[in-house]
Formats: C-alpha cells, sequence, structure tokens
C-alpha cells in the first residue's frame, strides 16, 4: 500500500511522506512537540479510557457513533482498528456544517478566518437555522465529510483532519459571490462585466468574441504583436469554481504539513477523500487509494476513483514545471482560458495547473504573458452529482470508506450488503444508517478463526483500519 500512495498522491496529501517519523510511539520518539495530539474522531465522544480500549488489535470492537444528531443528515459512521500493522489506528475522519463569511468590502485579499464552525443538533441541520446562499443571504453554507487513511504514522492525517476544511473554507470564500450568484459564468478576470447565462447563445457568442477580438495579445492592428492564435476564449462554471478550491485547499494542505514538519512531531502521510455538498450539489475529492460511490435504486454510482495521472494535459503541464528549460523561455506551464493581457497584470485571473481539473483565480504576473503550453478543449474531468436535481429514498445512499473496506469488497458486494440491511430496516429509523455502516465495516473486518480474520466464503479479511461513513441522500433534497 505505501508503493502505491507514494505514486498517486505524490503532489497532494502524499507529498508529506517523505522524511521525519517512521511511524507512532505514544509517549516519545522525537524532540519536537505534537502538533495535535492522537485521538479518534471529535465526533464519536470517545473518552480516553475508550480510545485506549479501541486500539485492541485482537478483540478489534469496532467503534460506532453514540448518537446519530452528532453527524448532519443522520449520517452513519463506523470503524475499526487494524490487525497489528501500526500500533494506532491510522485512519481519521472529520464531519461538519461550515458557514463561510463574505469577505469586507474593499478587500482583495481572504479572510484567514472566513467561517463559523457548528455542527447539526438534528439528523437534517434543521436546527442551525442555516440557509443556502439566496438574495437574503451574505453567507455560504456547505456540509463536509473526510476520511484521511494514514501511513508510516498517524501525524498527518490527524494534522488534515483539524484544518483541511478551513482551507476549504477560505479558497471557497474567494469565490462565493460568484457561485452565490445565479446562472452566472465565472469572470475570466475578475473585474470584468459577468456572463449571464439568460443572454441568448447567438447574443453570447458575440459578445464573447467581439470581447476577445477587441483586447487579445495579438489582435489585428495592434503594434508589434504576435500572429493571431489564441481568441477562442472557455466558459468556466461555477461549479468548476468550487472544484478548483478543494484542489487548492488540498494544495495548501500539503505545503503547511510539510513547513510544519520542521518544527512539530508530524508523523507519516496520508491520503484523502472529501465530500462538500453546496448549493445542491455533491462534490467528491480523492487524493489516493480511498473510494467513495452512490447506491441508488441499488445500483452503484462511482464517484471517485484512486488517484492516478490522468490526462495528457496534466502529464504535459508536469512535465513543464519540472523541466521549465524545455519551454525555451517562451510558454507557461499554466493554463488560461484565454490569452493573458499585459494590461491585466496585477489583476487576478482564471486558471489552473498540472495538479488541478477544476479553476481558480491567481494574480497575473509577467511570466504569465507568456504562450501557454496548453489551450483549447481536452478531456474534461469532474466528481460532481447533482444532489437537488434528483430524487432519493430512504434507501439511497453515498457510501466512504478507506482502502480496508475496499480492498477486500468490490463496489457490487458493497452496494447488495448496504441494501440488503436498509431493507430490512425501519425507513424512520435515524439510527439505521449507523447500524448499516457498522454491518458493513464487520463485512470487511470478518471473524477471527486459526487462520486470522476471514470473511464470506472462508476469503482473507482486512487487517487494515476500515472507516466507513454512510450518508443518506434524501435529507439533501429536503434542504432544496
Amino acid at each position: 500500500m505505501l508503493t502505491r500512495v507514494k505514486s498517486a498522491v505524490a503532489n497532494f496529501m502524499g507529498g508529506m511522506m517523505a522524511g521525519g517519523s517512521n511511524g507512532d510511539h505514544p509517549g516519545g520518539g522525537s524532540d519536537m512537540p505534537l502538533k495535535f495530539p492522537y485521538s479518534r474522531p471529535e465526533f464519536l465522544g470517545l473518552s480516553p479510557d475508550e480510545i485506549e480500549c479501541s486500539a485492541d488489535h485482537i478483540a478489534r470492537p469496532i467503534l460506532i457513533l453514540k448518537e446519530t444528531k452528532r453527524l448532519p443528515w443522520a449520517t452513519g459512521y463506523a470503524e475499526v482498528i487494524n490487525a497489528g500493522k501500526s500500533t494506532l489506528n491510522e485512519d481519521q475522519a472529520c464531519c461538519e456544517v461550515l458557514v463561510v463569511k463574505r469577505r469586507p468590502a474593499g478587500s482583495s485579499t481572504p479572510n484567514r478566518t472566513p467561517m463559523v464552525r457548528r455542527r447539526s443538533s438534528l439528523p437534517s441541520g434543521e436546527s442551525l437555522g442555516l440557509r443556502e446562499c439566496s438574495d437574503s443571504s451574505e453567507d455560504l453554507t456547505f456540509h463536509y465529510w473526510a476520511l484521511f487513511d494514514g501511513h508510516a504514522g498517524s501525524g498527518v492525517a490527524v494534522m488534515a483532519s483539524r484544518l483541511l476544511h478551513h482551507h476549504i473554507a477560505m479558497h471557497l470564500q474567494e469565490v462565493m459571490e460568484i457561485v452565490c450568484t445565479p446562472n452566472l459564468l465565472a469572470p475570466t478576470c475578475l473585474g470584468e462585466e459577468p456572463i449571464n447565462h439568460h443572454l441568448t447563445s447567438t447574443s453570447q457568442r458575440a459578445l464573447t468574441r467581439a470581447a476577445s477580438l477587441r483586447g487579445a495579445a495579438g489582435a489585428p492592428g495592434s503594434p508589434s504583436t504576435p500572429p493571431t492564435r489564441f481568441f477562442t476564449e472557455k466558459k468556466v462554471s461555477q461549479e468548476s469554481l468550487v472544484v478548483g478550491a478543494i484542489e487548492n485547499a488540498f494544495k495548501d494542505m500539503d505545503v503547511q504539513i510539510e513547513k510544519e514538519k520542521a518544527v512539530y512531531n508530524i508523523s507519516g502521510g496520508c491520503t484523502a477523500l472529501v465530500v462538500v455538498y453546496l448549493l445542491g450539489k455533491l462534490y467528491v475529492g480523492n487524493a489516493g487509494d480511498s473510494r467513495a460511490i452512490i447506491i441508488r435504486a441499488g445500483e452503484v454510482v462511482p464517484m471517485s476513483a484512486e488517484f492516478t495521472p490522468e490526462s495528457e494535459r496534466q502529464r504535459l503541464q508536469f512535465l513543464a514545471y519540472m523541466q521549465p528549460h524545455l519551454l525555451g523561455n517562451e510558454f507557461t506551464h499554466l493554463e488560461f482560458p484565454r490569452r493573458v493581457q499585459r494590461k491585466e497584470v496585477g489583476k487576478r485571473m482564471l486558471y489552473r495547473d498540472f495538479t488541478m481539473s477544476g479553476w481558480a483565480y491567481k494574480t497575473i504576473e509577467d511570466d504569465d504573458l507568456k504562450f501557454p503550453l496548453i489551450y483549447g478543449e481536452g478531456k474534461k474531468v469532474r466528481s460532481v452529482y447533482p444532489l437537488a436535481q434528483c430524487e432519493h429514498g430512504a434507501d439511497d445512499v453515498l457510501v466512504l470508506g478507506t482502502d480496508g473496506l475496499w480492498d477486500v469488497l468490490s463496489n457490487q458486494e458493497v452496494a447488495e450488503a448496504v441494501t440488503c440491511f436498509l431493507a430490512n430496516c425501519d425507513p424512520d429509523d435515524q439510527h439505521r444508517y449507523t447500524m448499516a455502516a457498522q454491518d458493513l465495516v464487520m463485512r470487511a473486518r470478518g471473524v477471527l478463526k486459526d487462520r486470522g480474520w476471514r470473511i464470506s466464503n472462508d476469503r482473507l479479511g482486512s487487517g487494515d483500519d476500515i472507516s466507513v461513513y454512510i450518508i443518506p441522500l434524501m435529507y439533501g433534497n429536503k434542504q432544496n
């Protein structure tokens, strides 16, 4: 697993796997202070004694929520420690409901404390009085679920579980005015007139082409400019800005951990699987070999894939980033919706790097005036589910699991197990999703026999840490 993780997440969470401790050693092993002490997920509400008892590699007790109201949407959760490969459970989990505040008027930099952390006291979240963006609200609310699978220690997984959602909130704050305005396309350069979907396609094309021709570098009639090659301007959706915010949050978390490893004892590295529910859509971000699937009417909808290099665009951009001399000082490895103009130096414009499938804004520099190595429409990659546009029953769920689950059970086996279990539960029982998560972990762990942990058909069970969320989708429909 460690070899796979090293290659899969080298530029995301796994960037921290080099150096530092070889594992967790409670009570010592480093002269540097801990950034965060070892713990289990806060929402489990475990005492120190309960945490100690849970680390039994022989009995391997399955931990579940004590109260369903600790998580929004009656989310179910269960976990179990490994069979002895590491002293501690190296999986971590986090679930929050967060409110992002708008930046103060006139501010061009993100607020370093952009949100208020809130947790629901009712499964569907009504008691919070939280609303999605609307004309009557200045705030942006999003739901957040995350799993982190540590390796060579639990320190990075613990830290990421405490901080990654803060990075997501800060990046969402940068674009919230755009994503909160219905039917608005992201302006290529901040300060430009926004594009509204309600314009007819003919008039919109005319306006876009006119804008491109009027100011693009190399436009006809411009003195001392290269031949015209780059007039077409990409349309960047609000959805892509959310994806870009999540991707940049992963990078920022990576940078922060690498920096703080110099002064704190932060062991190992980790993968990350994140789900954000925002404005009626589920966004799934994955770096590593955890996995998310939707089970809808008994059918499987894959929502993530193990993180691997997945497009020529990203491969070329990475090569250009690592070997800039190959570009002959003529190209930039960054991608922009259109050619950058000199008058836009200092402004914030949409871009994406080799680590991104979504888009974000950056401050334009002189180097960005170079011709882009990548332009035009390529393969589109997305892990977004339009939850509000689909009807869901009580048995339609999103399942998140670390690789301890998927190493021994296939997508179809998980779907069949969850569907069968929920079919035998009272649809009004709020504990049914926690019990389904417990059942799923039990199926993957198996039972201890003479030849080790065994599951159905006498197959070898999972000896890894296993963490599972089961998130009912019908609550998302109720919030829209």
